[in-house]
């Protein structure tokens, strides 16, 4: 039930002993409140609200991210916790690689990945884990609260050890995706990731990585046949740059775009597929559509 709607926020705010500023910053960032207008146009916040702001207070003391502690304490809320939580004993291994990259403690953040994939399958380490703490980073990043060293060092360290996962992900007997980033965009983790993804569902993968000219695509088409083309980057102004050659590719082989700069428009355009799950989610249904 929702809950009668009569707090105001500096009510909540001596109830769950978080200050109204946090309170707010948790509505903003991650849906965690949902209060209602009064007839005075005040926000009011339900006893709902306060179930959900003690659990995650509760996943914070156990040292789980913010990020991974909203997720959970919705997944909750909405009765999911089968299917929008995280697996059990995950968030603590996950907070403890968070703390080592943030560190820049390189073998914590190793032994952190380690026991990570001692116990969970690659899929879940790379949806319930990477992707969430590579998107947390960018946000603290973005607002200041993440260096610039901290930033470089997680992504390098990170993409060594997927790429070193992705060992032999050319050797699959199922069809053949190329990947490749657009060309001037350097982001890739994303796309590593999705190539992980689909070479767990048996696909075979060739991966051309960032700054990839559309040109160098096309011709390795010519080598390879793939069944599929995917084309990443996080910049729309750098796929519209490369609209005209996308198009012509398309006409040759199934190609879609993703990542931030992936939009409706530039796939209408092209004549690609959109790309707009997490790159776990969107390998698995390009899997299960083109078998």
């Amino acid at each position: 039930m929702a809950g009668t709607a009569h707090l105001r926020i500096g009510e909540l705010s001596r109830r769950v002993g978080v200050p109204p500023e946090l309170l707010r910053a948790w509505e903003q960032r991650y849906g965690l409140l949902q209060p209602v207008r009064s007839a005075g146009g005040f926000r009011l916040y339900t006893t709902a609200d306060e179930s959900r702001v003690r659990s995650m207070r509760r996943h914070l003391d156990a040292g789980v991210s913010a990020a991974q502690a909203a997720r959970l304490t919705l997944a909750e809320s909405a009765g999911e916790p089968g299917e929008g939580s995280e697996p059990a004993g995950i968030a603590p291994l996950a907070a403890d690689l968070e703390n080592a990259l943030d560190r820049l403690d390189e073998p914590a953040a190793h032994a952190a990945v380690d026991r990570l994939l001692a116990r969970f399958t690659l899929q879940t380490v790379l949806r319930d884990v990477v992707l969430p703490y590579l998107h947390e980073l960018g946000e603290r990043w973005q607002r200041g609260e993440a260096s610039v060293a901290q930033e470089h060092f997680a992504s390098n360290l990170l993409r060594g050890r997927l790429l070193g996962l992705a060992r032999g992900w050319g050797q699959g007997a199922g069809p053949r995706a190329v990947l490749a980033c657009a060309p001037g965009e350097l982001h890739d983790l994303p796309l590593i990731v999705f190539g992980l993804a689909l070479a767990a569902r048996g696909w075979s993968i060739t991966y051309l990585g960032p700054d990839t000219p559309v040109a160098t695509i096309q011709e390795t088409l010519e080598e390879v046949e793939p069944r599929f083309v995917v084309v990443s980057s996080t910049s729309s102004p750098r796929l519209r740059a490369a609209k005209a050659q996308l198009a012509e590719l398309a006409r040759h082989v199934p190609i879609a775009i993703a990542g931030a700069g992936a939009t409706e428009s530039l796939a209408r355009a092209t004549g690609a597929s959109l790309l707009q799950d997490d790159p776990v989610t969107a390998a698995e249904r390009v899997a299960d559509e083109l078998a």
